[in-house]
């Protein structure tokens, strides 16, 4: 019986190893979204540019476009605005979700750096990040014409992630149905 007692150390180190190796086969960037073919949440937040205009999930319809949850205090935001760039002089539609920020440095760092987004929502208080369930900046999302959420992207758009987003913007504008899913 003592001899069985030695061998348990033996088992819950096998265990917990294998409980470990099985962790480092995980993609950190996968975060499952419960919005995945589900409408955009409605919202009425400011336009960052202008006060006064009212922005809501309509504004966000008519055709597949990225949704960029982006803010200056986020690092990793100013290393994927270039591709960001690229992405609207490619003929791609992008909007903005400034997150959390304060307007003035927003305008500020957009004026710097080029402006990638067509219409760009201040969510000063971040009420509709709340609502799309953001981890944090940068989250990416590809919306289909009618405003469905068809994929989530968590992390920097670079080019590889481009060329993935790419693929399903293309194919929701021939019609093609891509089952996306979230990243």
């Amino acid at each position: 019986m003592r001899r069985v007692l030695l061998f348990i150390p033996l088992v819950i180190f096998f265990a917990l190893g294998v409980f470990l190796w099985r962790g480092l086969q995980l993609d950190p960037t996968h975060l499952p979204s419960a919005l995945i073919d589900r409408p955009m949440p409605a919202f009425q937040l400011p336009s960052l540019y202008d006060e006064s205009r009212q922005l809501s999930e309509v504004d966000l319809k008519g055709k597949p476009a990225l949704l960029n949850v982006w803010a200056t205090w986020c690092p990793s935001c100013k290393q994927e605005h270039a591709q960001l760039n690229r992405i609207k002089d490619a003929g791609y539609t992008v909007y903005g979700v400034n997150y959390k920020d304060e307007r003035g440095k927003a305008k500020e760092w957009l004026r710097k750096y080029d402006d990638p987004y067509s219409l760009n929502v201040f969510d000063q208080a971040g009420t509709l990040g709340i609502d799309l369930g953001v981890y944090g900046a940068p989250e990416t999302y590809v919306l289909d014409s009618q405003g469905v959420i068809r994929y989530k992207h968590v992390g920097v758009v670079d080019e590889k992630v481009w060329q993935q987003l790419r693929s399903i913007m293309d194919g929701l504008e021939t019609g093609t149905d891509i089952q996306a899913g979230a990243q």
